[in-house]
């Protein structure tokens, strides 16, 4: 798994609206193998995790490397992440989150916080952002290549945009 991966599921698993067993397997639409052993604990677990995770974003968002690190570094000890070294192909080894984990849950946030550790390592701890349209809470991970990324997704970035333009238009007229 690559661990931009794992960071951008971190952020889709903040974004996703989690009430029930049902959203979460429809959340992991792709993951089939998983969806028999969703149960509700794991909707809990995520909702906790998830209020723990959010300030990660946030701190990034306002160039707080300190809190980014620390908060990941407790969360880390909270939730220990077992790696582990497979190859598809056996040329090509890579790490993933043994799956060795006890619930749905677990795996979820183990990945999660591999992969924002990560990335945060290898990128640096500005690279998790807050959507910047209006009306809009959800959290992005920025691997632009100039950390210009200001929008979870092209829908608010367009949005945003139109109404940018509407205004300089009606500035224009007024």
């Amino acid at each position: 798994m690559d661990f931009q991966q794992y960071a951008e599921a971190a952020a889709a698993l903040l974004n996703a609206d989690l009430p029930d067993v049902d959203a979460l397997v429809e959340h992991l639409h792709e993951r089939q193998r998983l969806h028999p052993f969703v149960v509700e604990e794991d909707v809990a677990a995520l909702h906790a995790f998830c209020a723990e995770l959010r300030p990660v974003f946030v701190a990034s968002d306002a160039g707080d490397a300190p809190t980014v690190v620390g908060t990941l570094n407790e969360l880390l000890a909270k939730h220990p992440v077992t790696p582990m070294i497979t190859g598809h192909d056996s040329d090509k080894l890579h790490l993933h989150v043994a799956d060795q984990a006890s619930s749905v849950a677990e795996l979820l946030i183990s990945e999660s916080l591999m992969g924002l550790a990560n990335l945060v390592c290898d990128l640096g701890a500005g690279r998790l952002g807050l959507c910047r349209a209006e009306k809009c809470d959800h959290v992005f991970v920025d691997t632009s290549p100039n950390e210009s990324r200001r929008y979870c997704s092209e829908r608010c970035s367009s949005r945003a945009n139109v109404a940018a333009y509407r205004a300089r238009q009606r500035a224009a007229a007024g």
